[in-house]
């Protein structure tokens, strides 16, 4: 009935595992990881409304409301109303771009260090299949939460 079985069980151990890391690292360096997480996503150098990055990197509003007002009083960003759009844009201010390079020089130094050794036996294909299960399980999380009265 349950094919596939050990896969799906070596994928989410592997997932685990990459989120424990990311916190070890994030208490290493003395931030908490959904600050991590904050950061990282707005390391692109876009703005972005809180919706955006619950939905993208997943983070419970609540979870990031709390970072965001945190970063906010630290300096390290604003919320822009002058976007035009319906929801502020979180933005990194100067202090804040600073600080996020200097926490993420790190985790990417770190980040490219293991991609190589992965490259070096698997082609960049691995990461667009993973891309997909996620995106297949979403859907699948996202009906099953609907029959249920949940929303994803």
């Amino acid at each position: 009935m349950y094919q596939n079985r050990d896969e799906i069980r070596r994928v989410m151990i592997a997932v685990n595992v990459i989120d424990g890391i990311y916190d070890v690292i994030a208490k290493k360096m003395g931030i908490k990881v959904n600050a991590l997480t904050l950061l990282y996503a707005l390391d692109d150098g876009k703005s972005h409304s809180q919706k955006e990055i619950c939905e993208e990197w997943f983070i419970p509003k609540t979870t990031l409301n709390t970072i965001v007002k945190e970063c906010t009083k630290e300096g390290y960003i604003f919320l822009n109303t002058n976007s035009g759009k319906k929801e502020k844009e979180i933005c990194l201010t100067e202090e804040g771009r600073e600080y996020a390079s200097m926490v993420l020089r790190q985790v990417y130094e770190l980040e490219q260090q293991a991609m190589d050794d992965t490259l070096e036996r698997f082609t960049p294909e691995f990461i667009h299949g993973l891309e997909q299960f996620t995106a297949n399980l979403k859907e699948k999380a996202r009906k099953f939460s609907n029959e249920s009265g949940e929303i994803i």
